[in-house]
């Protein structure tokens, strides 16, 4: 059996197995076989896949490829018959063809080896001595072998992948080891973001990858990446199953973790949880309520927020404190980090798909500073960017804030009436007096901002009227609809 030189530490860890199959050049080379060659033809190293024997005079519909065709040319009888056959075998793909001498043939017939010649065909001579069995059993035996060397191999594979997981080391030492076995470079992404790499491509280096999928039973677009040139080894499905497995419990943990530190964060915003007791629980969540903190927000589409309990953050801040409250994510860091945070989740919000805006707040100590951040954070998402700094929280922020004042209810019962309007007439009424009050009552303003007449902006305002019973024009029940107008925007 041939074998080729392997590096020791290669050996050690790779599945991939250099052990082949015969070849053709050492197939003929065994001495118990007794073989000859024969004609000008060029014998390779390339593997025997299989034995054939044959005497038909067509056989290129049972062959394959690969295999080295025995014949005793019982059926050729002319030299016709005889370049015939070379020439299907030649077709089919064939290494070889081994002629038996002594009992059709006492010798090659000269157009079958000229034919042979020709195409390029390697023929040798099959003594009478040597059964067309041994030569079968040699390549079966050495085929065997083969499939058995790599059987062990990718079972050593599993078990150092299994062992590199479980061992500590996680996904990023299974994949150090699965790129030691594919002795190529292997990255892993998902949304979009690269998780781990063993050796990203330099800058300005085009690099081809071969690209695998990674099901964890979450639209996530998770990819494993092999850095060509890659060749095809099972080890590789193997490996697919555990990252798989690896990922969706980590997306388990995660949505439980968040949960847990939600309902937390929800009793500190809500004021329910106060004092050395918010502080003890915050720090056992891992938030240092003595530093000064700052809470980031992410918003999603509707149809998105679902995503949020498990979507993992861009490297660098995969081990921050997260939380789902209100269906928005939440993220505690130092203050020095909100910022930056902040651009670099709606950079990999946006690039893995998700309709978002992230706002965040100013940096606090305590338990209270905290809440406030997280009010701050969210009264800056209504300003709607893609990334929304925090202003001084206002009056309007703090009364939103209190769980005891019934403000949905209250903007409902103001502003509901005015949404179905709009809904069933198209009258755009909301947007109006969303533009009346962000320009300080200026009928002259929101006409020339919606490009309307002003008397249709006074006729606009009046239907509010009718419809709600606050004037817009009136100082109280301005600040009401405001109010209700903001409440609307949050929730």
């Amino acid at each position: 059996m041939h074998t080729q030189n392997r590096d020791a530490a290669a050996q050690a860890s790779s599945p991939i197995v250099d052990v082949m199959a015969i070849t053709l050049s050492a197939l003929l080379a065994t001495p118990a076989l007794k073989l000859q060659r024969v004609g000008t033809s060029e014998v390779t190293d390339v593997p025997v896949q299989w034995v054939a024997v044959t005497e038909l005079e067509n056989p290129k519909p049972f062959l394959s490829g690969g295999e080295v065709v025995l014949t005793t040319g019982l059926r050729q009888k002319s030299a016709t018959s005889q370049r015939n056959f070379v020439r299907h075998v030649h077709a089919s793909g064939a290494l070889a063809v081994g002629f038996a001498t002594g009992l059709s043939h006492e010798k090659v017939p000269a157009a079958f080896l000229d034919q042979a010649d020709e195409l390029g065909l390697p023929v040798f001579l099959v003594p009478y001595e040597t059964p067309f069995i041994a030569i079968g059993k040699i390549v079966a035996d050495s085929l065997s072998a083969e499939h058995y060397e790599r059987l062990e191999h990718l079972l050593r594979g599993h078990q150092i992948l299994a062992a590199a997981l479980l061992g500590g080391g996680g996904l990023p030492q299974l994949l150090r080891e699965l790129a030691a076995m594919l002795r190529t470079d292997v990255a892993l992404s998902q949304y979009g973001t690269e998780l781990f790499a063993t050796g990203p491509a330099r800058e300005g280096e085009d690099r081809d990858w071969h690209r695998v999928p990674v099901a964890t039973g979450l639209k996530d677009r998770c990819t494993l990446a092999i850095a060509e040139p890659y060749q095809r080894d099972a080890i590789t499905d193997y490996a697919q199953s555990l990252i798989s497995v690896e990922l969706s419990n980590q997306a388990r943990r995660r949505a439980s973790d968040r949960a847990v530190v939600g309902q937390l964060l929800q009793d500190v915003v809500r004021g329910t949880l106060t004092g050395s007791d918010a502080a003890a629980r915050l720090g056992s969540a891992g938030i240092d309520t003595a530093r000064r903190q700052c809470i980031v927000l992410a918003d999603v589409a509707t149809g998105q927020r679902r995503a949020l309990r498990t979507l993992p953050l861009p490297g660098k801040y995969d081990d921050v404190v997260t939380a789902v409250v209100d269906d928005r994510l939440v993220i505690a860091v130092p203050e020095s980090d909100g910022e930056s945070l902040g651009r670099a989740l709606s950079s990999y919000l946006h690039g893995a798909g998700f309709t978002a805006k992230v706002g965040f707040g100013g940096g606090y100590a305590q338990a209270s500073g905290l809440r406030w951040s997280y009010f701050e954070a969210r009264e800056s998402l209504t300003r709607g960017q893609a990334v929304n700094r925090p202003d001084r929280l206002s009056l309007t922020s703090l009364l939103m804030a209190s769980e005891d004042v019934p403000l949905a209810d209250l903007a409902a019962e103001a502003l509901d009436p005015v949404a179905a309007f709009d809904e069933g007439h198209g009258a755009e009424l909301m947007l109006t007096l969303e533009k009346y009050l962000a320009h300080n009552g200026s009928v002259a303003a929101v006409a020339d901002v919606l490009q309307l007449h002003r008397n249709t902006v006074r006729y606009r305002l009046q239907q509010i009227v009718d419809l709600t019973g606050y004037d817009p024009a009136v100082t109280a029940d301005r600040v009401h609809l405001y109010l209700a107008l903001n409440v609307r925007a949050l929730r």
